[in-house]
């Protein structure tokens, strides 16, 4: 190898190794926790600095593919978030994904933000800029108004630009991330009527907590939290236009199907529609089509959002259908997209 090839060689890995960003990930023994742990694992731009439970789990010391065999190919161990380990955080990473309860994140996002780190909350705790909707929908004071105030709501799509400027990420809910992805293109065609969603999960939304509902032979297709879930108002909030939501429980793993039925301003075409998701040409994950609609399996497993669309311009009523993995797109491929935005690599 010539001289000027090995200067090359070390430049590029020196580069590399610049560029590389180290995450902690904590709750790392949950669904969304073992799911992002395996995406950043397979970026060859990102490293996992370490995986972290609370001192009190029983999944402390435990290896991550004893709990989920199909990640046998990577080695981690699960360690107690003790306060020396909370320290190595801050000195060995440039970011910690959060996985954890909202009371939890609302504590541990504020102390690691303000030792400097970026922070990718997967919870609630950050996602509304009022603070009197915290006590109302999670059931506490928000005790960091400092943070919360530079905290963006990490639509991809949409919020790439404050995604980069910011330290403070807020994940998007998974009902929330279908339902605005396929209504924010249509926000100046909206009237005074509330869009309807009715939305399907498969139980994997539930958490990995044994709950006798969740359980296989009681799982049946359900509504749930009619005219009460915490998710509506988050909808509500960045769509900037009131929405009935109304979820339901699907008797599936993983995936979210959402349909919703809006009405449209007097004289909208379905030109005005298909330009209005056009918005989405240079969305990789994002797929439109016009007159078919998507099903869940089209997503399961991938960071994908199927959107399909039907127009009666008769009425002024449109029908989309939102589909997305409720792990993956609604979770934590959407919070690898908020990383990688956030550190441009």
């Amino acid at each position: 190898m010539s001289k000027w090839a090995m200067l090359t060689l070390v430049f590029n890995y020196s580069k590399e190794t610049k560029l590389m960003k180290s995450i902690a990930i904590i709750g790392a023994s949950g669904y969304t926790g073992a799911q992002i742990t395996s995406l950043i694992n397979a970026d060859s731009n990102l490293t996992v600095q370490g995986l972290y439970v609370s001192e009190n789990s029983l999944d402390k010391g435990r290896k991550l593919a004893d709990l989920y065999p199909a990640y046998s190919h990577m080695a981690y161990t699960l360690s107690p978030l003790t306060d020396e380990a909370k320290q190595q955080i801050v000195d060995q990473a440039d970011g910690v994904v959060l996985a954890t309860e909202h009371s939890v994140s609302l504590e541990l996002a504020a102390w690691f933000y303000k030792k400097g780190l970026a922070v990718f909350d997967l919870s609630g705790a950050y996602r509304f800029a009022d603070v009197a909707q915290y006590p109302k929908w999670y059931g506490f004071e928000h005790t960091h108004p400092d943070v919360l105030a530079q905290a963006v709501y990490g639509l991809a799509e949409w919020n790439a630009e404050q995604v980069k400027n910011t330290r403070m990420i807020a994940v998007p809910g998974c009902y929330p991330t279908a339902s605005l992805t396929a209504l924010k293109p249509l926000k100046p065609f909206l009237t005074d009527m509330y869009p309807v969603i009715n939305a399907v999960s498969g139980v994997t939304g539930a958490g990995r907590k044994a709950q006798l509902h969740t359980s296989f032979c009681e799982v049946s297709l359900t509504p749930y939290g009619v005219l009460g879930h915490r998710h509506q108002p988050e909808i509500a909030t960045h769509l900037g236009q009131e929405v009935i939501f109304t979820p339901h429980l699907g008797n599936f793993k993983r995936g979210i199907l959402a349909t919703i039925t809006l009405q449209l301003k007097p004289g909208t075409t379905e030109a005005d529609v298909a330009k209005a998701y056009s918005v989405y040409d240079n969305a990789p994950i994002v797929t439109v089509k016009h007159n078919q609609f998507p099903k869940v399996d089209d997503v399961v497993n991938t960071p994908n959002c199927h959107l399909g669309w039907k127009y009666d311009a008769n009425s002024g009523y449109l029908v989309v259908a939102s589909a997305i993995d409720n792990l993956m797109k609604g979770a934590a491929s959407q919070g690898l997209q908020c990383i990688k935005i956030h550190f441009g690599v």
